[in-house]
């Protein structure tokens, strides 16, 4: 039986064959990752961060070549800016993963482990919430009007919300899972479940470690994170395909810049306000193509490229004396 006819017939708007290549590269990522390039228990620095941070946003803008060339400038240019806002939107989630892992006392040996499999269940949960995203759209478009009013008034909100600390304890998540399975205080290596002693009978256990409950709240960070970052690309262009592997490629390498910038995530500050207007943007675009005409997609990938932009330079320049202070501190 020929596999031709299989990777030529259409799903979700795309050939087959598209789909197999993402998939394809996907895995390949992930297997290089965890059986070659971070083999092993052991601490990222910053410099190989950095490279492997490098390495993977130049894969995901390969990636965008080829779909500009092959599905069309439109589409290439909708990748990149729904690119650019998922790895935006990524900051802060970098934010609240450092706040996990100190929560629960994570060594950073242990965090790429983590991380990983976060990642993996990531690919999964993003695909179930793009599909059932994709279905409601072709099945009821005046849902992208919800989606532009979330999107306009989660920026405006963003704009004046306070840098509040979350308490990873209080999540009702976590709270379920003590519930479920016993805890234990210890870790185990870079095991997830172990076996324990029963503090009254003296039989062995089968316990989560406190690696299990990171991972636990990094998936749940993301579903969180995924409410808004779902909609602002399906804002953008409404194809699944776009949606998905711009929103994935963003991802893979945030567990890479993850070693570099959670430190320095504190210098990005100015960089929330650009993307709260990037946000409002792309909420009132729905709104203007409906009453005006479509916005063309440079403008935009323009738009996207100068907000953030500004914001990164803003960042930088407000929070230098910060930077320069920091050595004299330690």
């Amino acid at each position: 039986m020929s596999i031709i006819p299989f990777l030529s017939a259409e799903f979700l708007g795309q050939p087959a064959s598209a789909w197999a290549i993402f998939f394809v590269i996907i895995v390949a990522l992930l297997a290089f990752d965890l059986g070659f390039a971070n083999k092993g228990d052991h601490e990222i620095g910053i410099s190989r961060s950095l490279v492997f941070s490098a390495f993977y946003i130049a894969v995901a803008l390969l990636f965008g070549a080829w779909v500009w060339v092959d599905l069309g400038a439109k589409a290439g240019m909708d990748y990149l800016t729904g690119f650019l806002v998922e790895k935006s939107l990524a900051l802060d989630n970098i934010f609240v993963i450092s706040l996990i892992f100190a929560a629960f006392a994570i060594p950073r040996a242990y965090q790429h482990r983590v991380l990983f499999w976060g990642i993996v269940g990531v690919v999964v949960l993003r695909a179930v919430m793009i599909g059932v995203g994709a279905t409601l759209i072709s099945n009821f478009s005046w849902i992208l009007y919800i989606f532009g009013a979330f999107l306009f008034f989660t920026g405006v909100k963003m704009l004046f919300a306070s840098d509040e600390p979350v308490d990873i304890e209080k999540n009702p998540v976590v709270r379920i899972v003590r519930r479920m399975i016993p805890v234990s205080s210890k870790l185990d290596g870079h095991k997830f479940l172990t076996h324990e002693p029963h503090p009254v009978t003296g039989k062995l256990r089968r316990v989560a470690t406190p690696l299990m409950l990171a991972l636990v709240s990094i998936e749940i960070a993301d579903i969180v994170f995924a409410v808004d970052s779902v909609p602002a690309v399906f804002a953008i262009t409404t194809d699944p395909y776009i949606v998905y592997t711009s929103n994935i490629f963003a991802i893979l390498g945030l567990r890479a810049l993850y070693f570099a910038l959670a430190a320095a995530v504190h210098r990005f500050h100015y960089l929330k306000y650009a993307l709260a207007l990037v946000l409002i943007a792309v909420g009132a675009k729905i709104y203007w193509a409906h009453l005006v005409g479509p916005v063309p997609s440079w403008i935009s990938l323009g738009l996207t490229v100068g907000l953030l932009g500004g914001g990164v330079v803003v960042s930088l320049w407000k929070t230098s004396g910060e930077a320069e202070k920091a050595p004299q501190r330690g």
